[in-house]
């Protein structure tokens, strides 16, 4: 195992989930792959315990993410509102699931922060908020999902693995590392990777789904994208996509068809890093990833109020997307040296 668990933690984890009845499994404002593959596992798990289980999220998953098990139950607060809020609130036990501090899951945060019940945080991201009884936080972890695996190996529950459970994690595991593209260079995460791939998880299927498939309109978009508003700066290694709500609507822009989009810029050569700039409703969702050891989580965490990993993190900026694409070239020449030596340092690989 890749990780040592405190044992007391994981006592206390285990008598809470011996005494709750009404477990809430909550995760962060635009749950991705890792988020809905963590909460779907654990809610799977606890149901075979014989566990009354709600998964509750800010907003709908993409629809990629649907195909796996048990996504149908999901609850999220754009749509069932009320439901939600109930649930939370009349939970003994909640799961946080895939976010280090209780403002990213939105809508949810100030019925979490009402509730009386314990919360546990099972999570793999830097910094977490000391909002939990008990927190597995492990930043090492390329996805929770993983650090659910071992979670659940050290609990004595693996022979409540099941297909759908092992399924769940995977696909977790299999976005959040991008296809095992960036995150992904632990021999202990393969080792995980082989352990559920022996509950007969159909491994292509998740791949084909997950990564692979994408509509008429998506693919479109991407083109568009790539082509129209991809922006290449060569002495700073960086590349820079925009999408605006107008542009998104014009290819008629469904949630998760991006997927990916940010990550193509990096196949140019000299591009160490990419950002990509989403207009929505009220923020502008920024994702960046980058190759060699250029940290865009500081990047993130620095300039729009996010943060993430070495290679692959994101952000919300509350703005317009030209006050966004200004912070972007304004840390292109506050950062140069950073920017530079990192570069160097991959190019001579």
């Amino acid at each position: 195992m890749s990780i040592k668990f405190d044992k007391d933690s994981i006592s206390r984890f285990r008598d809470l989930i011996a005494d709750a009845n009404r477990i809430a499994i909550t995760c962060h404002l635009g749950p991705d792959g890792d988020a809905i593959g963590s909460s779907l596992a654990m809610a799977l798990l606890l149901r075979g315990m014989g566990k009354s289980v709600r998964v509750l999220t800010p907003d709908e998953m993409p629809r990629s993410l649907k195909i796996l098990p048990e996504a149908k139950t999901v609850m999220a607060w754009s749509s069932y509102g009320e439901h939600v809020e109930h649930s939370l609130l009349e939970a003994d036990l909640i799961l946080c699931l895939d976010y280090n501090a209780v403002y990213r899951t939105s809508r949810l945060e100030p019925f979490i922060r009402k509730s009386a019940a314990p919360k546990v945080l099972i999570d793999h991201h830097k910094d977490p908020e000391d909002f939990a009884e008990v927190a597995f936080s492990y930043p090492m972890m390329s996805a929770t999902c993983e650090l659910c695996a071992l979670l659940i190996e050290e609990c004595g529950w693996t022979p409540l693995i099941t297909t759908d459970i092992a399924t769940c994690l995977l696909a977790g595991i299999i976005t959040d590392t991008g296809g095992f593209h960036y995150n992904s260079s632990s021999p202990d995460l393969f080792s995980t990777v082989g352990k559920l791939l022996q509950h007969k998880v159909d491994k292509d299927r998740l791949m084909r789904c997950l990564i692979d498939t994408k509509s008429a309109d998506s693919m479109r978009l991407e083109a568009f994208a790539l082509s129209q508003t991809m922006e290449i700066d060569a002495d700073a290694h960086a590349a820079l996509i925009t999408l605006t709500r107008e542009q998104l609507n014009a290819y008629n822009y469904k949630k998760g068809d991006t997927e990916g989009l940010v990550n193509k810029p990096l196949a140019i050569p000299g591009v160490v890093y990419s950002v990509y700039l989403r207009e929505e409703n009220d923020y502008i969702k920024v994702s960046m990833r980058s190759i060699g050891d250029f940290p865009v989580d500081l990047l993130c965490r620095t300039y729009y109020s996010g943060g993430g990993h070495l290679n692959a993190a994101g952000g919300e900026f509350r703005g317009t997307m030209e006050e966004a694409v200004a912070i972007y070239h304004s840390f292109l020449q506050e950062n140069k040296k950073l920017i530079t030596d990192s570069a160097l340092r991959y190019a001579q690989r």
